[in-house]
């Protein structure tokens, strides 16, 4: 995230399609660099979802790869009013450029509460290794007092809808590595929500958008690190939406305070 705030904050364009196309172009490069490879160039004929597979992973997708990564991307385009986004509102309601107000998403996008939640999920699932070792396993988290990762949302108290929307995407990828990796997921999601159902009866606490999100980009062959940059492809979508319709207003976002500290002394 480092390197594709950098890249993006070099960018001298106002049309929202350059800034979409570029951070994909970076993040593809920025992962074959981190590999010993040589980035290799954008085809302007693909789809953006097909493009970044080849030039990410330096090998084509399949035609299940490409609409995985697709419906992916689609669905994490917008989600109201979240850090990121409303980062992006904010400078642009300062009357600020385009590429300002994408690099101060991704600047947001990059603390580890908003978008750095993916790959802890895979250590989970790493540590736990098989189903029957998942309720020993959580139990002494929870027993340390540590957060079971992928599990909660500040908005949602039911499932999160884009969880469902990616393991059913999973269900589609068909190798016996993927199909493995989904079992334990399930079978985690399952007993995480029971155990957390028992200990905090009164907070629901369910899947969130990162624990499938974790599973299907590994199935689809991306290294940890660039799981964050990726989620940021798919969101730059919303982020130039958002910050089109913030310029339209023409309002500057100015939140009030109030000071609740010890009053002076005279």
């Amino acid at each position: 995230m480092v390197a594709l705030r950098a890249a993006v904050s070099h960018l001298d364009t106002r049309a929202p399609a350059e800034v979409l196309g570029a951070i994909a172009v970076f993040a593809a490069a920025w992962a074959r660099r981190q590999v010993g490879a040589a980035p290799l160039s954008p085809d302007p004929a693909a789809s953006q979802a097909a493009d970044f597979l080849r030039t990410a992973r330096g090998r084509d997708g399949s035609a299940d790869e490409i609409a995985a990564l697709d419906a992916y991307l689609v669905t994490v385009s917008d989600h109201g009013m979240n850090a990121s986004t409303f980062a992006a509102r904010v400078v642009a309601s300062t009357g600020s450029d385009l590429v300002s107000c994408i690099v101060a998403a991704i600047g947001a996008l990059k603390g580890p509460l908003h978008g750095g939640a993916p790959g802890p999920v895979l250590d989970m699932l790493d540590a736990i290794g098989e189903p029957s070792r998942a309720e020993a396993w959580l139990g002494a988290e929870l027993t340390a007092g540590r957060r079971i990762m992928g599990m909660g949302h500040r908005i949602y108290r039911v499932r999160d809808p884009r969880a469902a929307i990616f393991e059913r995407t999973l269900s589609r990828l068909q190798s016996d590595a993927t199909r493995a990796r989904l079992a334990l997921a399930r079978a985690v999601e399952k007993t995480a929500e029971r155990m957390l159902a028992e200990r905090h009866p009164t907070r629901p606490l369910a899947a969130n958008v990162e624990f499938y999100t974790a599973v299907l980009l590994e199935a689809l062959g991306f290294p940890r690190g660039l799981f964050t940059a990726i989620f940021a492809i798919g969101r730059a979508a919303g982020w130039c939406a958002h910050v089109a319709e913030q310029a339209a207003t023409g309002r500057l976002i100015r939140p009030a305070s109030r000071y609740i500290g010890a009053p002076a002394q005279a």
